[in-house]
């Protein structure tokens, strides 16, 4: 078995618990890699082969990324052409995706016996009017104004009709791997990240009456953009910004072609995140 590590060294102690996993992956038999950016660091890491990011990740059976959510973000897109799993090493505050936490390193064992199971997650593909390009998300896509535009009108037609006619800050179609991101924050449901679906979440509307909506996968989904003269709009994936839109212009957003494979070791590890980092334990005083 080949494993490449994706590390994200801005986090506090990451390259001491990638250490640590290397370790217990050279116990197990299993061959390991990292980019060769980080050769000075790991240079002292017996059995460490280093490369170039992409040959590696090719080459690879699975890809463990050490860091947090957004650690396996940006791995994710490439990860999901290979259809290549991620394990997810958690050594920041959330780390949803994440099937371990940095104190759980000794349970990489699992990986030789084949004691894990495999989530399926949904992507999402955008693509804007006037652009040449074509965008995946594994979280969301966010539709938001920019510094030079104080709010914006939002018409967002499905399949054909028109769902919602709106005034905000900007509006988030989100996966349900994504229900725990920034849709979240804005006021979205959690979602069982296995399900195939849309969530779409006003950001900051100007109304009395908001409430998210949840549609099918496989619907065709346009935002219209409305702006003032001289003003934009942003295109955001995965938190980031890849379009500048102007008053408008439409934004095609629908279910990708790919999806990710996300490896779980502990199993229903998303709820037990969710309990333990959104959730306030009861006392037992107050059971």
């Amino acid at each position: 078995m080949k494993v490449f590590l994706y590390p994200n060294l801005g986090k506090t102690n990451c390259g001491e618990y990638t250490v640590e996993a290397c370790n217990v992956l050279r116990s197990c038999g299993i061959e390991f890699s990292v980019s060769e950016k980080y050769r000075d660091v790991f240079a002292d890491v017996h059995g460490m082969k280093f490369g170039d990011t992409e040959e590696c990740m090719d080459d690879a059976d699975m890809i463990i990324a050490i860091g947090g959510d957004g650690t396996i973000l940006k791995c994710a897109g490439r990860a999901s052409r290979l259809k290549t799993p991620i394990l997810g090493i958690n050594c920041g505050r959330l780390g949803f995706m994440a099937s371990l936490e940095h104190s759980q390193l000794h349970l990489l064992r699992k990986l030789t016996e084949g004691n894990y199971t495999i989530s399926s997650r949904m992507m999402l593909k955008a693509a804007a009017s006037g652009g040449d390009g074509v965008y995946t998300a594994l979280n969301d896509v966010v539709v938001s104004r920019s510094d030079d535009c104080k709010i914006s009108d939002f018409e967002v037609i499905k399949d054909g009709q028109l769902v919602s006619s709106l005034r905000a800050n900007g509006v988030i179609f989100s996966t349900a791997t994504g229900a725990t991101a920034y849709s979240l924050s804005a006021g979205g449901p959690i979602i069982e990240p296995e399900m195939q679906c849309i969530e779409f979440t006003q950001i900051c509307p100007h109304s009395l009456f908001a409430r998210s909506m949840i549609f099918k996968a496989d619907s065709v989904i346009t935002v219209k953009c409305h702006t003032a003269d001289n003003a934009h709009v942003h295109l955001n994936v995965d938190g980031n910004i890849v379009y500048r839109l102007s008053d408008g212009d439409e934004i095609k957003i629908t279910r990708a072609e790919e999806c990710l494979d996300i490896i779980d070791i502990n199993g229903g590890s998303f709820f037990s995140s969710v309990n333990s980092k959104l959730m306030r334990p009861l006392k037992d005083s107050e059971v």
